[in-house]
């Protein structure tokens, strides 16, 4: 699972006027799912059970969602895939720094609270570099969550399962990855065993849901109404228990405990490097590899309002169409409040986040913009997280080594 959605295949159906007809008069209701997601099978089960529960006929369309460009699929893509395409998509991802508000689009209640989390082979010992390595999904809630820890290396991989395979191959200690596909990758392979821990990150909660076309409120209450009796009679529970969390893991989280570090601190020398960077370029089977160091200064960051509004320019249009035109999120995470930096997560520096945008951002053309228009759209950032601007521009080195927490406060 992913926020980018650009991997996923195409659906090829056809356009009819379904979706804007009573659902009793429509001859089957078409559920649509991203076949690149590690959960796509119980996703299928899980509508599968739910419409059969609602007493209303639904077709599984396995082609999937329609692509977008190469930055991901926006929202309005979205609505008109559900306006055209299919009535339902079910295994849809929501999260407190990413629920999809911004769009037309209607939500059921979720049927499987999973996340991301820190995994660790049970069969293979790392050695070397390896064993400050931590492997990650490139431009996922995954890679966001590993650029918070400083002092390791990280090795960003093309999809989550190559992730568990990092780790399973003894390239990577850890790897910080959506537990479905933890749960897929066991299914395949049988004989590895991993060690299973939380992250203590807002980008870590995620649900799954079913989401509908605005049209489909009708349709939203049956599902509802049809997931709230399978809650009662244990069947969603049958359904989903293979791919929810551990328990001790929920219970710890639902009580609020104190979540474990996914990566003690680094354990073989390392070169003291400001920021984050790209530092090899692999392939899809050897990931890319940043370094990500706490040499940095302490100064707190200035810039004026000048800049500030210029980034905002930049941000509409190379940013908002992934991280929302309010900065709320959409398949790209909050940018703005505590979702994305409460003053509990200690590790989300300007320097951090100015580094991980320079070099990873826009997702379609990674470092596509200047220096300084990166350094634009970080004052844009402070400025919307209640930041005052003043005289002094800030600069991409001044961004760059900062070590100055990240901390949300009212927007201006």
């Amino acid at each position: 699972m992913t926020l980018h959605l650009h991997s996923l295949p195409a659906a090829a159906l056809l356009v009819t006027c379904a979706a804007f007809m009573p659902f009793d008069a429509i001859a089957g209701v078409r559920v649509c799912t991203f076949p690149g997601s590690p959960s796509t099978a119980l996703d299928q089960k899980v509508a599968s059970e739910t419409f059969r529960t609602a007493g209303i006929a639904a077709t599984i369309v396995t082609h999937g969602i329609a692509n977008g460009d190469d930055d991901g699929v926006s929202l309005k893509e979205l609505d008109k895939t559900l306006g055209h395409q299919c009535d339902v998509i079910a295994g849809f991802p929501r999260s407190p720094v990413a629920d999809a508000t911004g769009g037309k689009m209607l939500f059921s209640r979720g049927y499987l609270r999973s996340g991301y989390v820190s995994i660790e082979s049970a069969n293979v010992k790392t050695t070397g570099v390896a064993q400050n390595t931590v492997a990650a999904m490139y431009a996922s809630p995954a890679q966001l969550i590993a650029v918070q820890q400083t002092g390791v290396r990280l090795d960003l991989e093309n999809t989550s399962a190559l992730s568990v395979e990092a780790v399973a191959a003894g390239r990577a200690r850890r790897a910080i990855v959506w537990y479905p596909a933890v749960v897929a990758y066991g299914r395949a392979h049988p004989e590895q065993r991993f060690t299973v821990s939380s992250t203590a990150s807002p980008y870590a909660d995620w649900h799954l849901v079913f989401a509908f076309a605005s049209s489909g409120a009708t349709l939203q209450k049956s599902v509802d109404a049809a997931l709230d009796k399978m809650t009662a009679d244990g069947r969603l529970a049958a359904l989903t228990h293979e791919w929810a969390l551990p328990a001790s893991q929920s219970a710890a989280e639902s009580a609020h405990a104190p979540k474990v570090s996914y990566l003690e601190r680094a354990t073989v020398p390392h070169a003291q490097q400001g920021g984050i960077r790209l530092a090899v370029a692999g392939t899809s089977t050897q990931g890319r590899f940043i370094k990500v160091s706490d040499a940095a200064s302490t100064d707190v960051p200035s810039f004026d309002r000048m800049q500030a509004n210029h980034g905002k320019a930049l941000y509409a249009s190379s940013c908002a169409k992934c991280h929302g035109g309010a900065l709320q999120g959409v398949t790209g995470p909050a940018l703005r409040g505590p979702a994305f930096a409460p003053i509990s997560n200690a590790h989300l520096t300007v320097g951090g986040i100015f580094g991980y945008m320079a070099t990873n951002m826009p997702a379609d053309r990674p470092g596509k913009l200047k220096d300084q228009d990166y350094a634009d759209i970080m004052a844009f950032l402070l400025f919307s997280n209640g930041y005052t601007p003043g005289s002094t521009k800030l600069t991409a080195d001044n961004a760059r080594t900062s070590a100055t927490k990240l901390i949300a406060g009212p927007a201006h």
